[in-house]
């Protein structure tokens, strides 16, 4: 054999023991890669629910399984105050929306809107559950949820993330929503390391989730409800699969219908304080993201790293479409990743814009309490509003969704 082959084949050798070697690489982490156009959703009747997303194009589904019904008070929980193992047959549910979810070609950002101690407030009485943020055993209960949940679907093809906590809010419970950061900066220095530091909290869920999934991206919220201005308290994490959420309704006093009361509409009517109202420019809006903006820079966090995973506005509002064109329009600029609040909502229908602009009227609601189902009354149909979303997506074929 020649010196040329001898050469050549020790190459081929080399190249195969290094392939063989080399770590795979992160599928999931990868979906990441560019960006990705989403929505916030249920799916609560996951066959019909999903071939619907896929038939919009959308990519992936931020799901938010609280209001499924359990074995026990709080689906995947069992209770939350005080968890023991997630139940078999919420296991199960949840698996079989997946699998859907799978058959469509639409990813899943997982998301949890209760915790132990953290009951969400639709579902404790309309009050804060603050127990997370005050006593001890509650986070241990929490990294246990999502060490054994982490463990059961690390494997499944649909997930593309965890989302341990919906909008946290340690700091509310002593006045701090992120209006008052001088006040604020001085409660965080004296909880900073204890239960109710949001940054400590994240630190530890990553690393039970990684103690049992080294691959699957994590997305964190920030402070304040996920404001954010939440990201000018927030520590980035040491792990190349985390990604850093935000919501944006802001100004909410403007998105909100019952709030807003015909009183502002974008973006000639826009609050401006103590009653006011001046017209918004794009500066304006650019301002609300600002704190996101310089965060990713001080951090050297890359755009594919950054997820707005809630926005929206009552479709009911005078200028929401101009609004949420504008906010779309900002996020792709910035090229980050997004997911509208929310892709037909089974009982929120002030942000379901495929009904467009109009009231339901008062016979819906008479009828909603003779116990008629929400989607037996509406009708859902291309519209101006509508096709502010619908236009950013491009349609998935699913006349052969997609084998298991």
């Amino acid at each position: 054999m020649t010196t040329r082959a001898i050469r050549g084949l020790l190459i081929v050798v080399i190249a195969v023991f290094l392939s063989s070697t080399a770590p795979a690489a992160n599928e999931k982490l990868a979906f990441w890669n560019v960006q990705r156009k989403g929505a916030n959703g249920d799916a609560k009747n996951p066959d019909a629910w999903f071939r619907a997303a896929a038939d919009v194009g959308i990519e992936f589904i931020r799901l938010a399984p609280t209001a499924w019904e359990g074995e026990g008070r709080d689906f995947l929980l069992g209770n939350a105050d005080h968890f023991t193992g997630i139940p078999e047959r919420d296991d199960a549910k949840l698996k079989t929306a997946l699998d859907a979810a799978h058959r469509y070609r639409v990813k899943i950002v997982l998301t949890m809107f209760s915790l132990p101690g953290a009951r969400n407030r639709q579902f404790n009485d309309y009050k804060f559950d603050y127990r997370l943020w005050t006593d001890e055993k509650y986070q241990e209960q929490a990294l246990a949820f999502w060490k054994e949940l982490a463990t059961r679907l690390k494997n499944h093809p649909a997930i593309v993330g965890y989302n341990p906590l919906n909008e946290p809010h340690p700091a509310r419970k002593d006045g701090h929503q992120g209006e008052n950061e001088k006040g604020f900066k001085k409660w965080l220095a004296r909880n900073r390391g204890t239960t109710a530091d949001l940054n400590r909290f994240n630190r530890r869920i990553v690393k039970a989730i990684r103690s049992v999934d080294s691959e699957t991206p994590i997305v964190l919220n920030c402070w304040f409800h996920s404001s954010p201005n939440g990201f000018l308290y927030l520590d980035p994490i040491d792990d190349q699969a985390v990604l850093y959420a935000f919501h944006l309704y802001d100004p909410w006093i403007f998105t909100t219908y019952r709030v807003n009361k015909g009183r502002f509409s974008y973006p000639d009517k826009m609050p401006a304080g103590s009653g006011a109202t001046a017209p918004w420019t794009e500066a304006d809006l650019k301002a609300r993201l600002q704190p996101v903006i310089d965060w990713a820079e001080r951090h050297d966090i890359p755009a594919s790293r950054i997820v707005a995973e809630e926005f929206g506005c009552d479709r009911r509002v005078i200028g929401a479409r101009d609004y949420l064109e504008d906010v779309i329009a900002a996020f792709n600029e910035q090229k980050w990743h997004w997911a509208f609040y929310s892709f037909r909502s089974s009982d929120w229908d002030g942000l379901d814009y495929e009904l467009g602009t109009e009231k339901l009227g008062w016979k819906y609601w008479q009828e909603r309490e003779k116990g008629i189902d929400h989607e037996a009354l509406i009708k859902r149909h291309d519209n101006p509003l509508w096709n502010v979303f619908k236009r950013e997506f491009s349609p998935k074929s699913t006349s052969e969704p997609s084998a298991k």
